[in-house]
């Protein structure tokens, strides 16, 4: 789940090319899962949405070597999507005018070159209210590790470092951010932290990236009120900094103001040496600009725990128009893997009970996310390599009235080569309460161990 201590994390991911559009009805789309399959819900299935996917296409033609770990945004106001990636030489970038109908020639953004023993990953991207597109992404330099901001006034054509978040400490860890805008244009970060990364392990997988055994990480915030030139102070998000075990913390502003935080929370044992054990996902809130935060929830008590072998990052959230809350994640257990959805609907309070989302509960990655829809629709996407044909991307569509509108769908036309990791995001975002657009990365055919991003469309119809 966090960069390969001392190179590059590794890039790629699951999906393709390929004929004229398709129309998918409700019909399953992964392989059986040896009865492992649950389906569950509040109401029994109902087949009550279908889908039309385009033919997906790459974006990333133009850059060599491997290109995965896309992370989207969208500017309604502007029918723009715009896909931020590990690839390019650095941090990669393309931008569609249409909808995601098309995309433009990607381009690298400034800052995120590696030279002299440094290093870029972890994109992360929001647009404010005035159409301005920020790109964060972590980087490696003169033993520090920090997150760098970009911004693009010009709707993605072209991009200027902003500014950067220098730590408070001298050898510090670093990973994982996420970007925001509030309503009034605020930029909150997140990020873990820890004071020292001569106090952080690794567990490292052989087709993947690597997960945490010990270490002083935390889920931290810091804001900026002038466009990502200056940054304040951090706010401990995970209670008992430094040791509070936590990382991979998505961010959402409510229309208030009011601030989401969703993170995978470890169990801590034997501090300060900050063994780290299974974790679960907690959701937390700040009502006073990220000064304080509410005290953090569990979501999902009965599903599971994660252990601290799953590399890929778990977790992520979505507000709805009716102000409801979804949260995603998967857990492990000690053969399998297991995809969840959750909600709330006072703000994170409370959380309904776990949801499984994929069919399956094989032992593979099952990479996690979540959209909203129209008020109480939720749009459900995943990345996984439970097909033994390898990586594919999937989605699903639930309604916190009915339950499942549809079985899991194939949005991937292609697979990815299962052993080439396609990294632990892809994107996803809705321009329309019924459309959706997609990226990935894929190791395909004739190009099999090296990733491209492909992205498609998607128009739902809910009955």
């Amino acid at each position: 789940m966090r960069a390969r201590p001392g190179t590059l994390r590794s890039l790629l991911v699951g999906l393709c090319a390929g004929a004229a559009v398709i129309a998918l009805t409700t019909g399953p789309a992964q392989a059986a899962s040896a009865g492992t399959a649950v389906a569950a819900g509040p109401a029994a299935h109902v087949a009550a949405a279908s889908y039309v996917v385009s033919t997906p296409t790459s974006i990333s033609a133009s850059c060599s070597g491997q290109n995965a770990e896309t992370i989207q945004a969208v500017d309604p106001a502007a029918n723009a999507v715009y896909d931020a990636w590990m690839g390019c030489k650095g941090i990669g970038f393309a931008g569609s005018p249409d909808g995601g109908s098309t995309f433009g020639t990607p381009l690298t953004l400034p800052g995120s070159t590696g030279q002299n023993g440094s290093r870029s990953w972890d994109p992360a991207i929001t647009v404010a209210p005035d159409g301005a597109v920020y790109v964060a992404f972590m980087v490696a330099r003169s033993g520090l590790t920090y997150p760098v901001v970009d911004v693009s006034t010009d709707h993605g054509a072209s991009f200027r470092t902003a500014g950067q978040i220098a730590p408070p400490d001298a050898n510090n860890w670093g990973d994982r951010d996420f970007i925001t805008a509030g309503p009034d244009g605020t930029l909150y970060l997140t990020w873990d932290y820890g004071p020292s990364a001569a106090a952080v392990t690794f567990v490292c997988a052989a087709s993947g990236s690597c997960s945490f055994a010990t270490g002083d990480v935390n889920a931290v915030l810091q804001k900026s009120t002038d466009g990502g030139r200056t940054w304040s102070a951090m706010s401990h998000v995970s209670p008992g900094y430094p040791n509070s075990g936590a990382d991979s913390a998505p961010v959402t502003v409510e229309p208030d103001g009011s601030i989401d935080v969703l993170y995978q929370g470890y169990v801590v044992t034997d501090v300060p040496t900050d063994n780290l054990t299974v974790a679960h996902t907690y959701a937390t809130r700040s009502t006073d600009g990220g000064t304080t935060w509410s005290p953090p929830v569990r979501i999902g008590g009965g599903a599971g725990s994660m252990n601290n072998s799953e590399w890929w990052i778990d977790g992520s959230e979505a507000l709805g128009p009716d102000g409801t809350l979804y949260a995603t994640w998967d857990t492990q257990g000690s053969n399998s893997d297991t995809g969840w959805l959750s909600y709330s609907r006072d703000h994170g309070a409370s959380w309904s009970p776990p949801v499984q989302v994929p069919s399956d509960t094989l032992n593979v990655p099952h990479v996690m996310q979540v959209v909203a829809g129209p008020p109480g629709i939720a749009y459900v996407g995943w990345l996984s390599s439970s097909d033994p044909r390898g990586y594919a991307q999937y989605l699903r569509t639930f309604s916190t009235t009915r339950g499942w509108l549809s079985a899991p769908v194939r949005v991937s036309q292609d697979f990815g080569t299962a052993t080439v990791w396609p990294g632990d995001t892809f994107g996803f975002s809705a321009t329309a309460p019924e459309r959706l657009v997609l990226a990935w990365g894929s190791a395909v055919a004739p190009s099999a161990s090296n990733d491209s991003i492909w992205t498609a469309t998607v128009g739902v119809a809910l009955s």
